[in-house]
């Protein structure tokens, strides 16, 4: 544990101007509140506020910053309160504090909800100011280096899957490279540790395999662009992270031995003049791998990232990623905001373009309508890759890979988005659907009759586009509801020849616990009370004229009523296992059934077709099956997966892979799906040679997620060349 007088030399050391006295302060306050409580290892607890502010010093952040995370959890877990924070410390510290704090003590309806709103409340924060996602991130860090004395294994996995999914890409779009990677590999190691080892093994191997080969292109490199004028240039060469490493395994049908980029290559140069310099000598030098250049000086991440990308085939023929920065690109591609340093002259940069993304987290919690929707949103906003595009003016809008128009107009202005009709691209029309490339020029047609129309919904990608094209559809669903209920209510009125106004209605609204009278009129019409309750909660005292007198029409109507009810009861109850998947856009009752095709699983774009004595066939969106169906768009529907809390837990998953022939393979192949979570229903051999195998196996799996994890599983095995999802088998 970092001693009380390590810290503050610590922060001395990179900031002489730094107030002692409030550092010391903190530091006792904090050990004070925190007394005999201990952490899972055993451990003081206030050995972690301590660690978070070191893990602070290591990114040379401002005193403010350091005080914060001695003091981060002191509201959370202790007697103290927030106002005695903001007493000893001031404002300033009590608001990063109070960002910082968790909304612990606030009863919610679920761990989802409650993560989601814990979320909320730091985006919210940290729009005001960064050092509160800072601070957060360090505390983040280092719970996952202590994950392991846990005792819960079910806590230390869903902690590690928030971490993976939030707080990850949180570092990455802050520019801060080793807290991300450090967060992914602890994830990892906790989600999935038999891929991790099977990565590590196979990186040792190539290590060993590869002896002095990143030495000898370092110095052919270094030597290269002496001879060509750049002789201060620097070269280093690095490994990716197992998990980035993963990742591809995940995204590309390529086997270990096929990426081409696990060794990739800095070289530091002088000024930007120079990284084109250098950038010319290395495509005049050696064959360029056509795709693979990327101008990132010219056109910055969205964190503020710069250099310049390239690959080609390098000393000894091999494939090689080249990147090309400053030292000054270097230093914030390592550090992100924090090598900025604004703080130190009190001046945070929330309105720099690097923080552009904020504004969009906000649009999402503008529009969100519970918080689960929330963090889906943030997600897609936080995961995807970028593609540049531009406007008419020339104006850069940066997007998530595989994008379309319609994301790109919500990404201009909400208002241009709700009125999209259409779109040019590079100057032609093409359809909404489009996904954009890096480099086009988009232009927006709108009209002022447009409002976002219900299928966008299942081709956009950013949370701000879905959001807002979701907060549409409830609004316009919520106006037919009221639109409905007034006319049932209306008719019971008439039927009753009572003379209907919405006056006689708001005595009843509180009854039926509505807010407003529309509230009551849409509770109507969503079938959430019938118009009998709500016409008798106004007129208690009336007896209804339906032939009470009528001894036969009484008998007539029991009788009805029986044989309803007997009907019903006579009719099967479907098996929980022959029951389909919930399924959004879908008339209840509806057989549904999935192309055997395309094998369509949850998280998978999908699409209906109406078939003809069978219901609906549900297809992924992208099966070629669909095109013999586009003479027949009146055969389509709409639809998507539900993930409530009903869906069974196992779909079946359908992959081709390439086994080798060797004693063992198929051991190691069930294995890993094993492992992985899944279980073997079919497996077919396809063909066979001398020495491979290929196969078709289904598997049992819980999502498409599932199935890519077990697919990168298998394609990190050395027994298995190559793994496919099946398509059209």
């Amino acid at each position: 544990m970092i001693r009380q007088y390590e810290l503050v030399e610590r922060v001395k050391a990179y900031d002489p101007s730094a107030d002692e006295d409030v550092l010391n302060r903190a530091y006792v306050y904090s050990l004070k509140c925190h007394g005999s409580q201990l952490r899972a290892s055993g451990d003081p607890y206030f050995a972690h506020p301590v660690e978070v502010a070191g893990i602070l010093t290591q990114m040379k952040l401002d005193t403010a910053s350091i005080v914060t995370g001695l003091l981060h959890d002191t509201v959370e877990d202790t007697v103290a309160t927030l106002e005695d924070v903001e007493r000893m410390f001031g404002p300033e510290i009590g608001r990063l504090v109070d960002g910082v704090t968790k909304l612990s003590r606030i009863e919610l309806q679920s761990d989802q909800t409650k993560q989601a709103e814990n979320f909320r409340k730091l985006v919210l924060a940290m729009s005001e100011d960064i050092r509160v996602l800072l601070v957060k991130l360090a505390d983040r860090l280092h719970n996952m280096r202590t994950l392991h004395y846990l005792k819960n294994p079910d806590k230390r996995r869903r902690i590690a899957r928030e971490t993976l999914e939030i707080y990850a890409p949180l570092a990455e779009r802050i520019g801060i490279q080793r807290w991300k990677d450090e967060l992914e590999d602890l994830s990892f190691t906790e989600l999935n540790p038999e891929a991790r080892d099977s990565i590590l093994t196979q990186l040792a191997r190539l290590r060993s395999e590869g002896g002095s080969r990143v030495g000898r292109v370092v110095e052919e490199l270094s030597k290269t662009l002496a001879e060509q004028g750049l002789p201060t240039a620097r070269v280093f060469g690095r490994e990716k992270s197992v998990y980035s490493i993963w990742r591809k395994l995940e995204h590309k049908s390529v086997s270990f031995e096929q990426l081409s980029d696990i060794m990739a290559f800095r070289i530091i140069v002088d000024g930007i003049g120079e990284c084109y310099q250098a950038l010319g000598i290395i495509h005049a030098s050696y064959p360029v791998v056509p795709g693979r250049f990327k101008d990132y000086i010219s056109t910055p991440k969205p964190n503020g990232y710069k250099s310049l990308h390239t690959g080609v085939i390098g000393p000894d023929r091999q494939r090689i990623e080249i990147q090309i920065r400053t030292a000054d690109m270097h230093e914030v591609a390592e550090l992100g905001v924090a090598a900025h340093w604004a703080y130190k002259q009190g001046q945070p940069r929330s309105d720099a373009r690097e923080y552009q993304w904020l504004q969009k987290l906000l649009d999402i919690v503008e529009h969100a309508q519970r918080p689960e929707e929330f963090l889906e949103h943030t997600k897609l906003e936080l995961f995807q890759d970028q593609v540049f595009c531009f406007t008419p003016k020339g104006d850069l809008i940066s997007l998530p890979r595989g994008a379309t128009p319609v994301d790109f107009a919500y990404a201009v202005h909400s208002v241009v988005g709700d009125r999209c009709v259409g779109s040019k691209i590079n100057g032609r029309m093409l359809p909404l659907r489009t996904q954009l490339q890096n480099g086009d020029q988009v232009e927006i047609v709108t009209s002022k009759s447009q409002t976002p129309s219900p299928a966008w919904e299942r081709f956009v990608v950013t949370g701000k586009a879905k959001a807002r094209i979701r907060k549409f559809l409830r609004s316009q669903q919520r106006a037919q509801y009221i639109q409905l209920g007034r006319a049932l209510l209306q008719k019971t009125f008439r039927q009753e020849g009572y003379e209907f106004s919405d006056k006689a209605v708001e005595g009843v609204v509180k009854i039926f616990q509505a807010a407003t009278v529309d509230d009551l009129f849409a509770n109507v019409g969503a079938g959430l009370h019938s118009q009998r309750e709500v016409f008798h909660a106004v007129f208690p005292g009336h007896k209804a004229a339906e032939d009470a007198n009528t001894k036969d029409a009484k008998e007539n109507r029991d009788k009805a009523v029986t044989q309803a009810a007997q009907s019903r009861a006579a009719k099967p109850k479907p098996k929980g296992k022959d029951h389909p998947l919930p399924i959004r856009g879908l008339i209840p009752g509806m057989a549904v059934h999935y192309a055997r095709c395309c094998h369509p699983l949850p998280g998978d774009r999908i699409v209906g077709i109406v078939t003809t004595g069978k219901g609906v066939t549900i297809h992924t969106i992208d099966c070629e099956t669909l095109e013999s169906f586009s003479d027949s768009p009146e055969r389509w529907i709409d639809v998507a997966w539900d993930v409530g809390p009903n869906r069974p837990e196992d779909h079946v998953g359908r992959i081709n892979l390439v086994v080798a022939n060797e004693p063992g393979s198929l051991g190691s192949l069930s294995t890993v799906i094993g492992k992985n979570g899944g279980n073997i229903t079919n497996l077919k051999i396809v063909s066979r040679s001398q020495d491979y195998f290929e196969m078709l196996i289904d598997i049992d799996v819980k999502d498409a997620k599932h199935l890519t994890n077990i697919m990168a599983a298998l394609r990190a095995t050395p027994a298995i060349n190559t793994v496919d999802r099946a398509r059209g088998r």
